[in-house]
């Protein structure tokens, strides 16, 4: 009962122990005073500080025969009978549990299941699919917004694109941060996903047409307002995925127990393909929702409904990981872990810079210098963290090759034939193979390559695992390098400096001949037919004779350098009709888009729509300027006259050419119309693209499950965030090699560029064996629970205490 000074009187409690007996007893408290007891023997304290008191009454150990505590033994059977004792007192009916009981409890308590696995891990999958469907989603439109909605030039647009892609890939350090030294990885996800949904909702927002369309023209009033949303929403979004991503794999990771191994490998791989599932599935979706038309006042493409259906889904995966929150094995933080590492670091290279001298002894590694500072257990963790951080060094160069998919080998595929029969393929499609392959190649190389690997008693290790994925990757490089050779030949080629490049079209019912003078090169072309460019010295062009039947003409010559010209010509029975047509195109179509123009051969003036375009009217035997329209496809022309309208459909005509198409008649609403080919199509197959990106997505595969994995195996469990961030800055560093490379090199042909690097990535791909032949795989469980251990018993052993305390002592009165 309480006393008068607010505190207890003693209550005895008794447990029979061999030599001992536990008494509890009144501790004085302010203004009181209270019976001095014997101090315990330190072991047996430690024990009895996990009995629960209330207030200020504590529970004391009083040992008879009491004259020292080296008489008191304990035994392991007596902390095990004192451990069950203790217990006794918190048990609901104060009665003793027999230890089986206890252990049976303690096994019963685990989180709940599912095939072996945690159930928690479920949720998290479902948590990462929806949220790199909401970040490739959106990211698959964004240089498309950039360029037609803010109206931004190709190079601005790239560069903000790349820029915002870098921020996501640095962020990660400062989630990492907040969660092992502040927040813990749960509410640092929850937090940074809030942020996340918000930006992908400003998006949103920012791409509403009608939010400053005043007058109802169909642009944007005030560009400046959707530019500050957008950044804003970029820079929320860029925070949110970048400080989630190493949180949520090593957060999956740590709802394993110790011996789930095999479930904790696989969950890796789960996870990956979950990622890769997301990025398949939305890169084939928005691009489909943003060729829609929307809009209050004015239909526009909707790129409110691309980026939103984005936001929807990220508000979908923060919902579905908040829902599993009761079932999650949540690892407390453990202190700013990062700050305390640099500043073990710094003390370390300063000690050992002030004692260089050799009159010191040395130590074992660098970063023992800092034990007169530091405890061990920080010192061994940093040596854990950095031993890893080491072999990360060469790691950026595969990303440097894997990240150009959405670059060079895009640029690529736009100089390809997407003609995949029923199906016709867009050059930035291309991009949703490595998914696909990703989802078909995960569990077939989990289920069936590796353990057909460990069947040949072959020992791969993850880092083999990851020099293999570096040389498949340099291979794939080299496969695109034999592509690109072959596109190489099937380019045009245009007029250098002091050259120009002419071709003729016939438009007349005759054959005609066209001689160049004073060269007197002839060519004779057939009726409504073109002949191939040819090219000429401009200083040897001085004029061009035109015969065709009883008819000719003399033209000049008035061309100029590095153009290219269409020399139409025609015999109206009364004479030569000529004229020169400049050819403004010195370079393929990009993105694998056709240009197309209009002739009119007919003797009235017509009006020409194709699709969308209109080519407005066209006199006799003029010709439009070209128009861009998407490749592979077929579109609806319409010609009219004064009389009538004619229609016809389009041939389908590939990608990247250029084509003049000629209006010969407009009769019974059919228009009777003839092609000539300016610059051919792509005649290289995308499917020849198919073996670099299987290649590549076989490396992809090795290489980074495996490092997420391995990351997350060889780190100290209050720095396995760290790790990931560092893993996945290596990505970040990867795009920072492609720029300096690709501009340092100075290459004027991409097979070259190809090659390079290639052989870049081969040599680091031994650099890096090396450096993983000698790394020496760890248990840092194993290495923390000895760590534990000691401290334990520097705890139970005062004068092991004073000794350490000592040798440091020593230490540094020897420096």
């Amino acid at each position: 009962m309480p006393d008068g000074r607010g505190g207890l009187w003693p209550r005895v409690v008794s447990c029979r122990v061999p030599s001992c007996r536990v008494v509890s007893h009144r501790v004085a408290t302010p203004g009181g005073s209270g019976a001095t007891r014997p101090s315990p023997p330190p072991a047996l304290l430690l024990l009895l500080r996990a009995v629960p008191g209330r207030g200020p009454r504590r529970a004391a150990l009083k040992c008879r025969p009491p004259p020292l505590p080296s008489l008191c033994p304990v035994p392991s059977r007596l902390f095990v009978r004192l451990s069950v004792c203790l217990s006794a007192r918190r048990s609901p009916r104060g009665r003793q549990q027999p230890a089986g009981t206890m252990a049976a409890k303690s096994k019963d308590s685990k989180q709940p299941g599912c095939f072996g696995y945690p159930l928690s891990i479920f949720f998290i999958v479902i948590n990462e699919f929806c949220e790199r469907f909401s970040y490739y989603g959106m990211r698959a439109v964004l240089v498309l917004y950039f360029k037609y909605f803010l109206r931004w030039d190709d190079n601005f647009s790239t560069a903000i694109y790349h820029t915002f892609v870098a921020l996501c890939y640095l962020t990660p350090i400062l989630g990492a941060l907040i969660a092992d030294s502040w927040l813990g990885k749960f509410k640092t996800i929850v937090s940074l996903s809030i942020v996340y949904t918000i930006g992908q909702a400003v998006m949103a927002v920012s791409s509403i047409n009608d939010l400053t369309d005043h007058n109802r023209d169909g642009t944007p009033d005030s560009i400046a307002t959707h530019i500050a949303l957008s950044m804003t929403g970029l820079i929320l979004i860029a925070l949110g995925t970048g400080g989630i991503k190493p949180c949520v794999s090593a957060f999956g990771g740590d709802q394993f127990e110790e011996h789930q191994e095999k479930q904790r490998s696989r969950f890796f791989s789960l996870f990956y393909l979950a990622i890769n599932a997301g990025s398949l599935i939305s890169t084939v979706i928005t691009p489909i929702l943003r060729a829609q038309q929307c809009g209050i006042h004015s239909k526009q493409q909707c790129y409110p409904l691309a980026f939103g259906v984005p936001a929807a889904l990220m508000a979908v995966s923060l919902i579905v990981f908040v829902i599993g929150s009761r079932m999650y094995k949540k690892v407390q933080p453990q202190g700013n872990i990062m700050v305390q590492v640099c500043k073990c670091i710094g003390f370390a290279i300063k000690n050992r810079f002030r004692h260089r001298s050799k009159e010191y002894p040395k130590r074992e590694h660098w970063l023992d210098w800092a034990s007169e500072k530091y405890s061990k257990r920080l010192i061994t963790q940093t040596k854990m963290v950095l031993k890893v951080l080491f072999l990360y060094i060469p790691l950026p160069m595969f990303w440097a090759l894997f990240d150009q998919q959405g670059s060079r080998w895009t640029l690529q595929a736009t100089t390809m034939d997407g003609n995949f029969g029923a199906i016709q393929i867009q050059p930035d499609q291309m991009q949703t193979v490595n998914p696909i392959l990703i989802v078909i190649m995960v569990p077939v190389v989990d289920t069936v390559i590796y353990p057909l690997i460990k069947k040949c008693k072959i020992n791969f290790t993850p880092l083999r695992k990851i020099t293999v994925g570096m040389f498949l990757a340099g291979l794939a490089f080299i496969a695109a390098a034999l592509v690109q050779l072959q596109i190489d030949k099937t380019l045009p080629v245009f007029p250098a400096a002091g050259q120009s490049q002419i071709k003729i079209i016939n438009l007349g019912a005759d054959n005609a001949r066209v001689t160049f003078s004073p060269q007197n090169v002839d060519v004779t072309v057939e009726p409504l037919h073109g002949t191939d460019y040819r090219t000429f010295e401009i200083s040897q062009l001085q004029y061009v004779v035109v015969a065709s039947g009883s008819n000719n003409a003399t033209l000049n010559a008035t061309i100029t350098s590095g153009d290219r010209y269409t020399l139409v010509v025609k015999n109206t029975m009364s004479d030569i009709a000529a004229q020169w047509l400049f050819d403004n195109v010195t370079s393929k179509p990009e993105e694998g888009k056709n240009l197309i123009r209009f002739i009119n051969n007919l003797p009235q003036t017509v009006n020409v729509t194709m699709g969308d375009a209109d080519f407005g009217e066209l006199t006799p035997l003029s010709a439009t300027n070209y128009s861009i329209f998407s490749g592979g496809r077929t579109d609806k022309i319409v010609v009219s006259t004064n009389a009538n309208n004619c229609t016809a459909t389009s041939n389908s005509l590939g990608f990247g050419g250029a084509y003049t198409i000629i209006i010969n008649e407009c009769s019974g609403n059919v228009a009777a119309l003839n092609y000539s080919q300016d610059i051919p199509p792509n005649t290289v197959h995308m499917a020849w693209q198919i073996p670099q990106y299987f290649i590549l997505t076989c490396g992809e595969v090795v290489f980074s499950v495996t490092g997420l994995e391995f990351s997350y195996s060889q780190a100290p469990s209050n720095m396995k965030s760290v790790l990931q961030a560092g893993w996945l800055l290596t990505v970040a560093v990867g795009n920072i090699i492609v720029l300096i490379v690709a501009g340092a090199s100075k290459l004027s042909q991409q097979w070259a560029e190809y090659v390079l690097f290639a052989a870049l990535l081969f040599a680091v791909c031994i650099i890096f064996a090396v450096m993983a032949y000698f790394y020496t795989y760890i248990d840092p469980n194993e290495i923390e629970a000895q760590l534990d251990e000691e401290e334990k018993q520097v705890k139970k052993d005062p004068d092991l205490q004073e000794k350490e305390e000592e040798k440091e002592v020593e230490a540094v009165s020897r420096m």
